[in-house]
């Protein structure tokens, strides 16, 4: 048996992978402000730059809560907030005092802004050699189309997600309903620090670079086959609706009682299992359904046969049946549903946080896990300047009446 391992509250912060590592976040909304939170997750110091007064638009986003929102509180944890006006020259000037001891800044303004303010990566990399700069945004630092402003809405759409969300003919769908695109790219961002931070350690000369993630790429690298399919063979991959062409029966059915199952028979063997589980083997025969070939061939007929046996069942009936035949099907959740499921409750998936004025709130929990030094959330989204007596006072050396004059002139 492994070692239990050890509960993230048991490590001192010294203990944490990302330990010693200053990050600034100086970005808004999600992608690149959610790489400083799963660095801040695994012990990153994160300082959150905010614009005094406003602070990230994020914080207005979603549901409303005793201050804040709901998904401010949730994504931006583990942050100090610091309120500064990078476009004041005082401003500025504080921002590459913090610069000078940082180690990662990630940024998601709009190609040339930060150069516009004498704050681009020539700029800082003069001040600190060792500076990893991660800038998403919605095309890239280059290319025809790098001035257009860019959200996740728009990186599904041009990266071709988009395009194969929904049903044949009909008006295209939003994958998810959520902002995959800037979790994706916020996911690549932090492979992108990490990568650099082992460069700068491994090649001894202490060298830090940036990383280029346009939001749109990210989509686009999660698209299997569909660059050398067509590339290849000339296919043009269409909206397939609840179903694939490489696989059938591989797609969403209804059950009884007006609830749905995801079933998943990627093989022939996961297609005999499903047909011993619904009581028809013969539909495994070599002049019925047994490979892949016939059975898309004839996919309407299979779907249509594999629907009328979900549909005598409740979807608990058809679960506890697939599951005990080992045929691939999983529930479709609901929020509703993730939060009565042990499995959910078992891996620790929902971390339950206070904050003195909101009171409880439920967030997802760290990913990845790690067994030895697991990650942990200390707090959740931050008020806006928060920690500016701490970050320009302590860190920075500044004085009360500096501060005081500082704040008064909102340059922070």
């Amino acid at each position: 048996m492994p070692d239990t391992p050890p509960h993230a509250a048991d490590l001192a912060p010294s203990d944490l992978p990302m330990s010693g590592i200053r990050v600034l976040d100086c970005a808004t909304f999600i992608a690149a402000p959610y790489t400083a939170a799963i660095l801040g997750e695994f012990g990153a110091e994160v300082i959150k730059v905010e614009q005094p007064g406003e602070g990230d638009p994020f914080r207005k986003f979603g549901t409303p809560a005793a201050r804040d929102t709901l998904a401010w509180l949730s994504e931006a944890r583990n942050k100090k907030s610091v309120t500064l006006n990078l476009r004041d020259p005082k401003g500025a000037d504080l921002f590459r005092q913090l610069i000078a001891q940082s180690d990662v800044l990630c940024e998601n303004f709009r190609p040339g802004t930060l150069e516009k303010w004498g704050l681009g990566w020539e700029e800082l990399k003069r001040i600190n050699p060792r500076l990893v700069m991660l800038r998403v945004s919605g095309y890239g630092q280059d290319g025809p189309y790098r001035d257009r402003p860019g959200f996740a809405r728009i990186a599904h759409a041009f990266g071709g997600l988009t395009y194969l969300a929904g049903l044949p003919g009909e008006l295209p769908v939003t994958p998810g309903s959520t902002s995959l695109a800037d979790y994706m790219s916020g996911l690549y961002g932090a492979i992108g620090v990490l990568l650099a931070l082992r460069q700068r350690d491994k090649a001894g000369n202490g060298q830090g670079q940036y990383i280029d993630v346009a939001l749109y790429e990210s989509v686009f690298r999660a698209l299997d086959e569909l660059a050398p399919a067509f590339f290849k063979i000339g296919k043009l991959r269409e909206p397939e609706g609840t179903g694939t062409t490489n696989a059938c029966p591989h797609g969403h059915f209804r059950c009884g009682d007006g609830k749905f199952v995801a079933v998943a028979c990627t093989s022939d063997k996961m297609f005999e299992r499903l047909a011993q589980v619904m009581g028809r083997p013969e539909l495994a025969a070599e002049d019925m359904f047994r490979t892949t070939r016939q059975r898309l061939a004839r996919h309407k007929e299979v779907d249509g046969i594999v629907a009328a046996w979900m549909h005598s069942m409740s979807r608990d009936e058809v679960m506890a049946a697939c599951i005990k035949g080992e045929v691939p099907c999983g529930p479709i959740n609901s929020i509703a549903d993730i939060a009565e499921d042990p499995h959910f409750q078992a891996r620790g998936n929902l971390l339950h946080m206070m904050d003195a004025l909101v009171g409880e709130v439920v967030i997802p929990n760290v990913l990845p896990r790690l067994s030895d030094t697991p990650g942990r959330v200390t707090n959740l989204g931050p008020s806006l300047g928060a920690d500016n007596d701490a970050i320009y006072g302590d860190l920075l050396g500044l004085s009360a009446e500096d501060r005081a004059a500082l704040k008064d002139a909102k340059v922070i």
